[in-house]
């Protein structure tokens, strides 16, 4: 089994140097150099002395959340359902936004490691981008090897602690209500391409289509931002493309509602003269006129479960602990069967 003094002689340092790198020491020192020694710990596969770590960390209190955006509501619930946790257990959280940057997301974690936070809780989707995920759960499985604690919220491929909100499930449910309502041509406006939420809830919409002997053309799917802005701006160019349209499922609430402002100016009624769903059940989507058909997931709860698995004690040799969190359409105003003949 490797030491310290082989992980400080490998990368050519001292063993007080690999030792301040390894436990996220504040002492400023070049990234070359750390480069280079969580680049040896990841060779040797170097595991720390557990005691020993949590007698020399027995002051830390902080959690490091990176989330993509807390000002989002999807974000400011999970986060409500976080603090709530770790206030319970005398624990100081510390938010960091991203605002979907994969390289604000590292450079966050290696300011959470050198902060000496106790555990990270990554709050958001996964990227269809190998180069970084590769980088991200190598610096990761670094960090959860000289103690640190890891749990994240969505599909990921770190290999590890996990809430998995059933994101595929969810856009069945949104695609099964549409074609049950007599819906064949309606439109989605999705989030973001390069993140796996998008993906899986897209699929469960062309699971739905396949059960119903349908077909969800690419010319009907459009990307937005997860946002009520764009939610609206992709909602009207997707109504000018295809005319024939008698419902969008938007695949979160913000731009949901961002499509309800694009017909009311439009002068279009909804549900009576076209239909609208939403995804997330954000508070808000009770309070819209008309009130948001759309799919729940327990926010708050997610976040909860997820800070309640960063503070449990390091695991050792366990498997991964993974809550899979389901989904439940919520029936409200927005949708009815189509209308012909009135766009």
């Amino acid at each position: 089994m490797a030491t310290l003094a082989d992980v400080a002689k490998r990368a050519g340092v001292s063993p007080a140097t690999a030792s301040r790198i390894i436990n996220g020491s504040s002492k400023p020192v070049t990234e070359a150099l750390r480069e280079r020694v969580l680049a040896a710990v990841e060779e040797l596969q170097y595991v720390p002395n557990a005691h020993a770590q949590s007698l020399a960390r027995s002051h830390r209190s902080a959690i490091g959340v990176i989330v993509h955006d807390v000002s989002d509501p999807y974000f400011a619930e999970i986060t409500r359902g976080l603090q709530r946790v770790a206030t319970e257990h005398g624990r100081l959280v510390i938010i960091c936004n991203s605002y979907r940057d994969p390289d604000r997301e590292l450079q966050y974690l290696e300011l959470l490691r050198a902060h000496q936070v106790a555990a990270i809780v990554l709050a958001g989707s996964g990227y269809h981008d190998e180069a970084f995920t590769a980088t991200l759960a190598g610096k990761l499985r670094v960090y959860e090897r000289t103690g640190g604690r890891v749990a994240v919220i969505g599909r990921h491929e770190h290999a590890g602690d996990a809430v998995v909100p059933d994101n595929e499930m969810g856009g069945y449910l949104l695609g099964a209500e549409l074609y049950s309502l007599g819906h064949t041509d309606f439109g989605v406006v999705a989030g973001p391409k390069v993140l796996t939420t998008t993906t899986d809830r897209l699929a469960g919409l062309r699971r739905a289509a396949r059960e119903h002997g349908q077909k969800l053309p690419a010319r009907r799917v459009a990307y937005a931002d997860f946002d009520r802005a764009s939610g609206a701006a992709t909602a009207a160019s997707l109504l000018d493309a295809e005319p024939g349209l008698t419902a969008i499922a938007a695949l979160n609430d913000s731009m949901a509602i961002g499509v309800l402002a694009l017909l009311r100016s439009r002068g279009i009624v909804v549900p009576d003269q076209f239909s609208v769903v939403g995804f997330d059940d954000m508070p808000v989507a009770r309070d819209v006129t008309p009130a948001l058909t759309t799919v729940r997931l327990p926010l708050a709860e997610m976040g909860a479960r997820a800070m309640t698995l960063a503070l449990q004690p390091p695991g050792g040799a366990r498997p991964p602990l993974i809550e899979e969190i389901g989904a439940e359409l919520v029936r409200r105003d927005s949708a009815g069967p189509p209308r012909t003949g009135v766009i």
